[in-house]
């Protein structure tokens, strides 16, 4: 009988051992809760980042838009305006070589001759800046 009464642990260690269970239970329970929590908190976290990294993209990229529009809008102006001014420098040629051809002067491309062709050019020169000065004052 002393062996079989060898075998089973008296009372006394029986509750040795299973009282230092419960408060462990415990305490892995609530290190479990506020593990729990933090990963909500960070989860909360997480999220109202995103929220406002969704919205500094949203405006940067409507500010963005903005710029392209008014770059846009400008360069058109500026491919306008080039237009007009070529368009008034095509017909200001025009105008000088008609007056010249009015003054009986010949365009210096037409005129292979040598000497007159810059004599004829000088005068026309000359003439053109006289009619400017007259315009002018």
């Amino acid at each position: 009988m002393e062996n079989s009464d060898s075998a089973i642990p008296p009372p006394s260690v029986k509750k040795k051992n299973v009282t230092p269970i419960n408060p462990k239970i415990a305490e892995l329970t609530e290190s479990r809760q506020e593990l729990f929590s933090r990963i909500q908190n960070l989860k909360q976290d997480l999220q109202n980042w995103r929220m406002k990294m969704d919205t500094q993209v949203k405006v940067h990229r409507d500010e963005l838009s903005e710029l392209k529009k008014s770059l846009n809008t400008e360069v058109d102006q500026l491919r306008s305006e080039f237009q007009e001014l070529r368009t008034t420098l095509q017909q200001q040629q025009e105008d000088v070589t008609a007056s010249l051809r009015n003054l009986g002067l010949q365009d210096v491309s037409e005129e292979p001759k040598g000497a007159e062709g810059p004599k004829n050019v000088e005068m026309a020169q000359n003439l053109m800046e006289d009619e400017s000065k007259e315009t002018h004052e």
